[in-house]
This record gives structure tokens, sequence and C-alpha cells, in this order.
């Protein structure tokens, strides 16, 4: 039994304490994009999670989640891509782990990165994947696209909450788009 459902939450914050920090201090969290590469190492697809928001609404996004306490970045990469992708998509870390951005979300309506619940820092992955993705929990389903597909205003204007400026800046820091 886990930790979680026997009632130990060990380094998790219960829901109201949660709540707590969120109204006081900036919270860690990471975003991922995965990517499939080709034979010599170019981006040729990048993988969109469909989500169905808080609010009802379907929408696209990266993986992305807290990093908890005593929690290593590599570590919080590897739980959020397990918890999303499945465990087969077996997924590339990076040697180095220096984000291609930083998210700063705030809880102020109209800031790029939108997040009404906290004030929250977000590093930003390219993971490559090279296993098979089952979505799993929240996952509705997982797209592969093109860069190009990828641009296009209608799925741009499917990511919410700050993420099309991540996947812009993704390509472009892989040096696929400019």
């Amino acid at each position: 039994m886990s930790d979680i459902a026997s009632g130990d939450l060990g380094p998790w914050l219960s829901p109201e304490d949660l709540d707590l920090v969120r109204r006081k201090v900036p919270i860690l969290y990471i975003d991922a994009l995965p990517v499939r590469l080709g034979e010599r190492g170019e981006l040729e697809t990048i993988g969109l999670l469909l989500r169905a928001t808080a609010e009802g609404r379907i929408s696209r996004a990266l993986v992305s989640g807290r990093v908890l306490y005593h929690e290593t970045i590599r570590e919080a990469l590897e739980r959020h891509l397990e918890k999303d992708l499945g465990p087969m998509a077996l997924p590339q870390l990076p040697t180095s782990l220096v984000p291609f951005a930083v998210g700063e979300y705030f809880p102020t309506p109209g800031s790029p990165f939108h997040d009404p619940r906290q004030h929250a820092v977000s590093l930003a992955y390219v993971v490559p994947v090279a296993g098979d993705c089952q979505p799993r929990n929240d996952t509705l389903e997982m797209t592969w696209l093109t860069p190009a597909e990828a641009m296009t205003p209608e799925i741009l204007d499917d990511l919410g909450d700050g993420h099309a400026v991540l996947v812009k800046q993704a390509l472009a820091a892989t040096g696929t788009i400019r």
C-alpha cells in the first residue's frame, strides 16, 4: 500500500496546507515537451497531451507538475513523465538539467503564464522519448505533431496557461523554427 493510500502523506502537503503555501510562496514546477528524434538526432515530432481542465474544457498541454520537497529536478521529470506518458515511454533525460526556458506563472489574469491558484516558477525541458507512450491519469490522449503542425494557430490557441509560449521557445531552442 502506498503512503498516500494509507493516509501517511510523508513529504506531501495536505490540500489545506498546499492552499496556504500557494497563497504565500512561489512553488517550483517542471514543464516537459516530449519529442521524437530522427536517426541523426533532429527533432521530428513533439508530443502534446490532451486534457480536461478543472473548468470542463478540453485543451492541450505539456507534461508538467510540482517538484516535491527533497525531490531532485531529475526525479520530478521522471515522475511526471511516467505519470502522464506511462512506464514504457522511455524518456531520455538530458545529462545537463539546464532548462531551455523558465516560466513565471502568476495568478494575475492576462499574464503570459497564468495559474489562477498560485505564483509558480517552472523549469522547462525538451525530453526525447524512445518508447511507447500510453496516456494515464487525467491525460486523455497523446498527439504527435510535426513542428509545422504544432505552430498552426489552431494548436497554439488550444494550449493554455502559457504552454503555447513554451512550445515556441522549445522549437526555437532546438533550432527547429526561428
